[in-house]
């Protein structure tokens, strides 16, 4: 019984759902699997008693999976990035095109989306529709009737039919570059086509600009690749989920069509989750790149913060948020300039203030991506102090969450163990003689005695 006890702990609770069949083995795969593509704090007892019901018919079931999982993956957990119905709802396109731009420090960036996609828009002949800019436009974008058409022979159209990147380093040299009057683009030199899509279709592209031939980095070309995917993902699931709805709710629908139905639904489940684990991974390396601290960093931090989180025995969520919490602590370094953060000499009041002020630009940057709502407290109030001398507000002892004390130890334990330009780096023994003298003031005491015990 022991032994029946410790296997069932093992696996995933939908497969102990009493709801798998013979008859059907989709149903012990869906069973088995569905707890590897929904976020372990999303599953609930109740959850899983409403799954697992007996007293329901096969088609019921199916139908209740298929409840279970558009709510859970309903537009107040994912992007809500579709189904605009007027020019006036297009307007989170242009936030998106303005964030890219802040967020990578780049001139200009355009969004465009099949006509498919964008609803409201699709009565120009153009198969591929402009939906967001980062420029400032006197006159309605919309009325211009921006848009390529999939034969043109466009950078645009080619990035979307091919599925592939293009980069353009120097615009004037290339012949086959065809500037956009109404967007500027006869001042462009550096030019960077990526196309949205999934594994399921193509939804558009994202068009970024230098008007200097200055060339986005690699880890920003990632993480623009990895964002337009998670765009194209979260667009789909939404298309998806409601498809799921309607079916659900025919009176003559079939087992077949709701099966078909739920494993698309599940296969891009999964696609969001590793694409969403991406998207962070990748933001993370971003803020690196910009720091002089290396591109590995942020990943130490979370490393130990975790480490952490374990040892005082929180439970899986909690730590996978304080995990990417850590990740993510200083994402408003990706909104500044670069230099700001390798200086040697003495920084500016100016300076300061844009210092002390990044935390709350990158949560308003994690704030519209509601996917990582979670992580916000932990990363707002990771520069509070023990004794209430922090930032932003000032909050004392135990009214500071405690993930963001967790991430704030770790982070100044890794600080002070990595060198910097201007010192060589501490060692392990004089850092943690460091913090210990610091706890009380700076660092919540009992979580520095946890620390000293795990660097024993």
């Amino acid at each position: 019984m022991a032994e029946d006890k410790k296997e069932k702990k093992n696996v995933s609770v939908f497969a102990r759902s009493e709801i798998s069949l013979e008859s059907d083995p989709l149903e012990e795969i869906f069973a088995l699997n569905l707890g590897d593509f929904i976020s372990e704090h999303l599953i609930s007892d109740e959850l899983v008693q409403k799954i697992s019901r007996t007293n329901v018919n096969k088609l019921d079931s199916i139908k209740n999976q298929l409840k279970e999982l558009i709510s859970i993956y309903s537009i107040d957990n994912t992007l809500k990035i579709l189904g605009f119905s007027s020019k006036e709802d297009y307007i989170i396109y242009n936030a998106i095109a303005k964030t890219i731009k802040q967020m990578l420090e780049i001139d200009a960036c355009h969004v465009f989306l099949s006509k498919e996609n964008a609803m409201g828009l699709n009565t120009t002949k153009n198969d591929l529709i402009l939906v967001g800019s980062s420029l400032q436009f006197n006159d309605d974008i919309y009325e211009a009737g921006i848009g390529y058409r999939l034969i043109d022979k466009s950078y645009v159209s080619k990035a979307y039919n091919d599925k592939k990147l293009i980069e353009v380093p120097d615009c004037s040299e290339d012949e086959d570059f065809r500037p956009v009057l109404f967007l500027g683009e006869d001042k462009v030199r550096y030019y960077l086509a990526v196309p949205m899509y999934n594994n399921m279709e193509k939804v558009g592209v994202i068009v970024v600009e230098n008007y200097s031939e200055k060339h986005l980095s690699e880890e920003f070309v990632e993480l623009l690749t990895v964002t337009a995917r998670l765009f194209a993902t979260s667009m789909s699931l939404e298309k998806l989920t409601e498809e799921a709805d309607n079916l659900i709710k025919q009176e003559d629908v079939t087992v077949s069509l709701l099966q078909n139905k739920r494993a698309e639904l599940t296969a891009l489940i999964g696609d969001l989750s590793t694409e969403q684990q991406w998207f962070v991974e990748n933001l993370a390396k971003a803020v690196d790149a910009k720091s002089s601290f290396g591109n590995n960093y942020s990943h130490v931090v979370a490393d130990l913060a975790r480490e952490l989180s374990t040892t005082i025995g929180l439970n899986e969520k909690t730590k996978d948020l304080i995990y990417y919490a850590a990740l993510l602590r200083n994402i408003g370094k990706i909104t500044l300039p670069e230099e700001l953060f390798n200086k040697k000499e003495k920084l500016s009041k100016e300076d300061w203030e844009k210092l002390q002020n990044h935390p709350n630009v990158g949560v308003s940057i994690l704030m519209s991506i509601n996917f990582l709502s979670e992580v916000v407290p932990y990363i707002n109030y990771h520069k509070e102090r023990w004794d209430g001398k922090g930032e932003p507000e000032g909050l004392k002892g135990k009214s500071i969450p405690l993930g963001s004390r967790i991430i704030a130890i770790a982070d100044a334990y890794c600080a002070m163990t990595t060198a910097r330009k201007y010192r060589k780096a501490h060692s392990k023994e004089e850092t943690l003689k460091i913090l210990k003298q610091e706890a009380g003031t700076k660092w919540d005491p009992e979580l520095i005695d946890y620390l000293l015990e795990m660097k024993k």
